[in-house]
């Protein structure tokens, strides 16, 4: 890595409490590279060779069974993918795809884990890190398990507005097929569930979507602190 992507990547939050001597061994052979759109960048059962930082971008992870294909996360900037099998010198559980133009950081994986061992911070950044991805598997579970599909996607209409101003308007994020995977739902019922919140203030015009009536549309999500905010 050439030596003046060392302070941007030094500033990232699993590698800012590491040593500079630590930090600097960790980056020897790791590099930033820039991936179009669309491309694939792991595969499900391969074992983990590198972890993978997420600078800029979007990532979409996905898992395929039986025929089936669905979304599990989606990965924006700064997150890693995916941490647990580095650092076990496992096989992925679900592949890796770019949604946009995406910048990464590459790390090799036995570097990741020979830093573990000898730097006593970072190893608990990389905890803090797992615990954070948990807790946040807990609260996903819990959305799908305890909610109906139209108060899923109406908890996440409010998400979404909220994190982009809190005006009233919001863009979707992703395509239509990643969101209704994401929240356990066919395309199909989707948008059957989008005009089901028409009554409650929800316009859709594309990727648009107006929320005129956001008391109303509260009243049928009932957001919950223990499912919505962010894992921490």
């Amino acid at each position: 890595m050439r030596s003046s992507e060392l302070p941007q990547v030094k500033a990232l939050g699993l590698f800012e409490t590491m040593s500079d001597q630590s930090f600097e061994r960790l980056m020897q052979a790791a590099y930033l590279q820039t991936f179009p759109a669309h491309l694939t960048l792991i595969h499900e059962g391969v074992t983990a060779d590198f972890l993978y930082v997420l600078v800029e971008g979007a990532v979409e992870l996905y898992a395929a069974a039986n025929g089936r294909e669905e979304t599990m996360a989606v990965v924006r900037p700064v997150e890693t993918f995916i941490l647990a099998a580095v650092l076990k010198d496992a096989v992925y559980l679900m592949a890796a795809r770019t949604i946009a133009r995406s910048r990464i950081l590459l790390v090799p994986a036995a570097d990741v884990r020979l830093a573990f061992e000898e730097d006593a911070a970072f190893a608990r950044a990389i905890v803090s890190e797992l615990a954070t991805r948990y807790r946040g598997v807990v609260k996903e579970h819990k959305n799908i398990k305890l909610r109906s599909s139209v108060e899923r996607l109406a908890n996440r209409l409010i998400r979404y507005e909220a994190e982009q101003g809190g005006h009233g308007v919001l863009e979707l994020p992703y395509e239509k097929r990643i969101l209704a995977s994401l929240l356990g739902m066919t395309p199909e019922n989707l948008s059957r569930a989008l005009r089901t919140l028409k009554p409650y203030g929800v316009l859709v015009s594309g990727s648009t979507i107006r929320l005129t009536d956001r008391k109303a549309l509260e009243t049928l999500a009932k957001p919950s602190a223990f499912i919505d905010v962010d894992a921490s």
